[in-house]
């Protein structure tokens, strides 16, 4: 028996191998996704079922709100019922709310007599110009400071640094917010102290632009000294556990300089655990504000949540809760995808 039946050239054994290894982890990888879009798909439904039923609860009956400053009578009050549509079955008004968010029909505000869906989206500029100013400052400043926090553990900067974060970070937003306006606002007089504009201002860009600027300092500095503590302790703790690492020793052993071992080596790896921190924060940014909005009565999407609470609004309320509820579950999500592709664990499970 001879062996002419086998393959003359070797690297033809192993291209079937390479295919299917490939098919392999292209099916995988779309379990992976199906199985994540599921979950999150889930999540969004737990949210829809919530909002309605809960701001049901805590918000009470709409007509007693609109009608406590003159008196009507039980005609009105139906007619009034029959236009919000709330004489309608419980599970009429579900499915009517259901199919009016999967269409971006978010309906009327009791408050404003205006759609909701307008009022978010001339709202939401606002809102993403202080929390996404105020986050991409707090994860750089976090991210700088705790990588230098962890390769120098114990040192001044160290403990400095430390427990200055973690006192802001303890400290609640309103009484900091209120702090900075006592001190750069009344006292200093450098800063305006609620608002967004001045009404003074003329109406060309740069002084428009300088103007937002100037009352978006305050709101800002606020923002980040509560929330950059959290990104200093966990980079902090993620270079804590790559400082013993065998390949850092190596790279000081061929002569690297301390702070390319740290820059070219331990940062980038010390970094991956963080991925989904930084995309919470990139979903926060969304819903991150609402206390500070409140404070320095920003005129973005949390002064309008505050705003609809106090009221109540249910249909504002309902409409804000499921927008800032989605925009986190999408950005896990997409860090959850993210993983696929930087951690080679995932691919081998």
């Amino acid at each position: 028996m001879t062996d002419s039946s086998l393959p003359a050239d070797g690297a033809s054994v192993e291209a079937p191998s390479a295919g299917r290894s490939s098919k392999r982890t292209s099916s995988g990888f779309g379990r992976y996704v199906l199985r994540h879009v599921g979950g999150a798909a889930v999540s969004l439904l737990l949210v829809l079922f919530s909002s309605f039923f809960i701001f049901r609860l805590i918000a009470g009956d709409p007509i007693d709100q609109l009608t406590k400053e003159r008196p009507v009578t039980p005609e009105q009050r139906a007619a009034m019922r029959a236009e919000m549509g709330l004489d309608e079955p419980l599970w009429q008004q579900f499915w009517d709310y259901i199919a009016g968010t999967l269409t971006m029909d978010l309906g009327e505000s009791f408050q404003y007599r205006r759609p909701i869906f307008d009022l978010i989206v001339e709202r939401l500029p606002a809102t993403l110009l202080l929390s996404g100013t105020g986050m991409v400052l707090a994860v750089l400043l976090g991210f700088w400071i705790g990588t230098r926090s962890g390769w120098k553990q114990g040192s001044r900067f160290d403990k400095g640094h430390v427990t200055a974060g973690l006192l802001l970070y303890s400290a609640p937003t309103f009484w900091l917010g209120m702090i900075v306006i006592l001190v750069f606002a009344r006292y200093l007089g450098i800063f305006p102290v609620n608002g967004m504009r001045s009404p003074s201002t003329p109406p060309d860009f740069w002084s428009q632009a300088l103007d937002i600027g100037h009352h978006l300092v305050l709101p800002v500095l606020t923002y980040t000294a509560v929330v950059y503590a959290g990104y200093l302790m966990i980079m902090r703790s993620s270079i804590l556990d790559e400082i013993g690492s065998d390949y850092l020793t190596t790279a000081r052993a061929k002569g690297l300089r301390d702070d390319e071992v740290r820059q070219k080596h331990a940062v980038p790896n010390a970094l991956l655990p963080t991925v989904t921190l930084v995309f919470l924060a990139l979903g926060s940014v969304v819903n991150g504000s609402i206390v500070t909005e409140a404070v320095f009565s920003w005129p973005g999407l949390g002064s309008l949540f505050v705003q609809s609470i106090f009221y109540p609004d249910r249909p504002v309320l309902q409409a804000l809760f499921v927008l800032f509820s989605s925009s986190t579950i999408l950005a896990v999500l997409c860090a959850e995808i993210l993983y696929w592709f930087i951690d080679p664990r995932i691919r081998r499970s």
